[in-house]
């Protein structure tokens, strides 16, 4: 979308094909942050961060650059791509403010790194509004209703404070009167937001976009990419391409054959099942090769919620409860391993041990007791839920008197789990987290309970009963793709670009070399190349325009 946007305001001809109904993908289903160090927006809000210390980051993170240039192409290029898409595109983002990287190296920021999309008035697409994939149906309020980390709080809050309650009040009314005319309701934010107002301004820019139309093959012109083939209706046919083509199909997600290629591949998939590896298996079919990262993709914990029909839909464990204080995550052997306020990729890389290969962390199990689940709730469980039994009849929620009683339920060692919470009940009392240092990260205290002191992350799990979730990792998003160079070009394996074929998003092999740096890590880099490949493709017409001038004036 961003790719089609930019182009379309360059004066360029746009085609935009999409394998389903909606729009949005994994995008509106996130919330829709954008990792960019030195943004505009985190300056003008005070922030002080540049992308000199971005790159002081990614260097402490995974190393230098790559020989192709590719992450100096990204920091270079995220101011100049946020500004045209503001100003030219008619988009807005806002700084993200105090939202910080993900790991404390040297050069991270807590403030400024990442902005965020305006919030949207669904109204304004009218019959289009359908068009846009609704966020995961358990991030909604009231059954339709969306809700960004600070209207959480003022919900959670709205007895507390004037403020909370207004800001509740105001929230509920809206969504009331929006049922009235419409499934959901109609003020987006996160990345519905930035999904939202995408499509409503790719309406206004003439862009032609085919729905339920899935990519084929891509056709070639000697050694030029000419166009490609897709279908629709069990129909195929051809679209031609002057000047190029731009995989964003998603990456990887469901393609069973890709997976099997990649033995890190996570038990569950957060992809939606339209993605299927689409654009990677057909650029391959003209010369494409397949850049392998240090981690083929990013994880997030997730838990199984029954759907009454011997199936299940996954929740992410993002941050509304690992980081609270009076929870901690055991293995089977009923030990802790991980900081459980550490961001969503990392609390899942340490589940899966080194990454390589799946170990003892799976299932690991999410432990709190009553007092926790009144004030904070667990996965699906809401705060102050007052009937826990059908999350207990389902199975998603196990109970019990004891702690000795919850291990056997689970199938983890009583004597370990006794054990673990002997010494983190310690921990809790003394503010200090002796084994992981939960609440000492900047993540993990921004994630905490500010409320809580003298640690934010740290309570004791002592009141019964006492409860616990089974976790497992997904994958979000894949960072392994297909190699571009510094303008998104798709190369072969000679490294030379096969002419006219783009990748960006998770098509494109991650341009962090498969590591997480912040909030939006995956947004940011997909953006800023789409962004490049436009320039590059309306570049090519000029050059083409210099040529023939130069022949008219020979002759």
């Amino acid at each position: 979308m961003t790719a089609a946007l930019v182009a379309a305001q360059l004066g360029l001809s746009v085609v935009i094909c999409e394998a389903t109904e909606q729009v949005g993908g994994t995008t509106s289903t996130s919330a829709g942050t954008l990792w960019l160090p030195g943004n505009r927006h985190g300056l003008q809000a005070g922030h002080g961060d540049s992308t000199a210390a971005g790159s002081q980051y990614l260097d402490a993170l995974i190393g230098p650059d790559d020989h192709l240039g590719r992450r100096n192409a990204f920091l270079e290029s995220a101011g100049p791509a946020i500004e045209f898409l503001e100003t030219q595109c008619g988009l807005a983002f806002v700084s993200s403010g105090q939202h910080p990287d993900y790991l404390d190296l040297p050069g991270a920021a807590v403030y400024g790194r990442a902005i965020s999309p305006k919030e949207f008035d669904g109204r304004l697409l009218r019959a289009d509004f359908d068009r846009v994939r609704p966020p995961l149906k358990d991030f909604l309020v009231l059954g339709g209703m969306m809700a960004n980390k600070a209207d959480v709080l003022a919900l959670l809050g709205r007895y507390r404070s004037w403020p909370a309650f207004r800001r509740t009040v105001q929230l509920v009314l809206r969504y009331l009167r929006d049922r009235i005319s419409y499934a959901r309701g109609t003020r987006l934010v996160m990345g519905n937001a930035l999904v939202g107002r995408m499509l409503f301004r790719l309406r206004h820019s003439g862009v032609e976009i085919r729905f339920g139309t899935r990519l084929l093959s891509i056709e070639k012109s000697g050694n030029r990419v000419s166009g490609i083939v897709v279908e629709r209706n069990g129909v195929t046919s051809s679209i031609s391409a002057r000047l190029g083509v731009v995989l964003a199909t998603g990456g990887i997600g469901h393609n069973e054959k890709l997976r099997r290629d990649l033995p890190t591949g996570a038990v569950e998939s957060l992809a939606p099942p339209s993605v299927r590896g689409d654009a990677l298996a057909a650029a391959q079919d003209v010369g494409a090769i397949i850049e392998r990262q240090a981690r083929d993709f990013l994880w997030q914990p997730v838990s199984r919620v029954p759907d009454g029909n011997g199936g299940w839909r996954l929740f992410p464990h993002l941050y509304l409860d690992r980081a609270k204080p009076g929870l901690i995550a055991v293995n089977s052997a009923g030990q802790r391993f991980v900081n459980e306020g550490a961001s969503y990729h990392h609390f899942a890389e340490c589940m899966m041990g080194s990454g390589k290969t799946l170990d003892e962390n799976l299932p690991a199990y999410l432990v709190c007791d009553h007092q926790f689940i009144q004030k904070y709730g667990i996965g699906v469980v809401p705060p102050g839920c007052r009937n826990l039994s059908p999350f207990k009849r389902s199975g998603y929620l196990v109970s019990a008197g004891s702690i000795s009683e919850l291990a056997q339920k689970i199938g983890v060692s009583p004597f370990g789990l006794s054990a673990t919470l002997q010494q983190y009940n310690a921990d809790a009392l003394d503010g200090k987290d002796s084994a992981f240092g939960k609440g000492e990260t900047s993540v993990s205290r921004f994630n905490g309970d500010a409320s809580k002191h003298p640690n934010p992350c740290l309570g004791p799990v002592q009141a019964p009963p006492f409860y616990a979730v089974q976790v497992f990792p997904a994958d979000a998003a894949s960072c392994t793709g297909l190699r571009t160079d510094k303008d998104a070009r798709v190369l072969d394996d000679t490294e030379t670009s096969i002419d006219g074929l783009y990748a960006c998003g998770n098509d494109m092999a991650s341009v962090l070399k498969g590591a997480y740096p912040g909030p939006g890590a995956t947004l940011g880099p997909a953006i800023v190349f789409a962004y490049r490949a436009a320039l590059h493709a309306q570049r090519k017409t000029l050059t083409s325009s210099q040529k023939e001038a130069r022949v008219y004036e020979e002759q």
